[in-house]
């Protein structure tokens, strides 16, 4: 008997757990509570304490559409995930690439980006640097940022390089330009802006990259409310032109 109670309280508190739905909190409190990491362009860019970028726009259409204030919440590519299971944030963005295994930790929206991996390069280099065979050398000095799907990239493809990482992926290019590190390994969205905002910088097998993936938005695994209607604004933007105004806008 008691094995039984034991067994229905346990059942109990999961179907609890998973019942609550964050869209009702969010809709509530009138806050949609946004975590980003305010250091990819041009996806999430903070400078002066104001955020920017694609994704920020993005997040700020969301918002009216649902007529709720936008709260945006630091995050880190090393923490992004525990800090959703904390609760810390209601939806990521910034960039962020569909992968398994954030899939398995979270839900993440339906794609809104092709990309690929290449390299970020000082301007008369890319040529040098065009390849993985050319980068994985001992002499060669790659820089990361620490926990984001470059890391990864790097530590998968570059075993040979000298790996330099940073904590924030903006200093990554400026390490770049210093001469630093030799290459950036960096994502084809990220290159085409630092090229045109730098005259010192230059992608490298930006229209060959060396895979291809698609950026999403990140929400808890008990949050399938908030993820249909994640989805729900956002085929509802797009219908109204407002994806097509932003990409034009920051990723073309």
């Amino acid at each position: 008997m008691k094995k039984i109670l034991a067994i229905i309280m346990m059942l109990l508190c999961c179907t609890l757990g998973y019942g609550k739905d964050n869209v009702k909190t969010i809709m509530k409190n009138k806050v949609l509570r946004v975590g980003t990491t305010g250091d990819y362009k041009p996806f999430t860019y903070l400078k002066d304490g104001e955020y920017s970028g694609y994704d920020i726009e993005v997040a700020k259409l969301i918002g009216k559409e649902l007529g709720v204030e936008i709260e945006f919440v630091p995050t880190t590519w090393k923490t992004m995930l525990e800090d959703l299971k904390k609760g810390k944030y209601d939806i990521g963005m910034g960039g962020i690439t569909r992968t398994a295994a954030r899939q398995v930790e979270g839900e993440m929206t339906k794609g809104y980006l092709v990309f690929g991996k290449c390299f970020l390069v000082r301007k008369g280099q890319e040529k040098k640097y065009d390849s993985i065979e050319k980068v994985n050398k001992p002499s060669v000095r790659v820089g990361v940022n620490i926990g984001g799907t470059n890391e990864k990239f790097a530590d998968t493809y570059l075993t040979n390089a000298t790996i330099i990482r940073y904590k924030n992926n903006l200093d990554v290019p400026v390490a770049v330009e210093k001469g630093e590190v030799d290459v950036m390994v960096t994502e084809t969205p990220e290159a085409i802006t630092y090229e045109k905002n730098n005259k010192k910088l230059e992608g490298a097998s930006v229209n060959k990259p060396f895979t291809k993936s698609q950026m999403g938005y990140l929400v808890a695994k008990d949050q399938v409310h908030l993820l249909n209607t994640i989805n729900f604004v956002l085929e509802e933007l797009e219908v109204r032109g407002e994806i097509e105004r932003l990409q034009k806008e920051y990723l073309r």
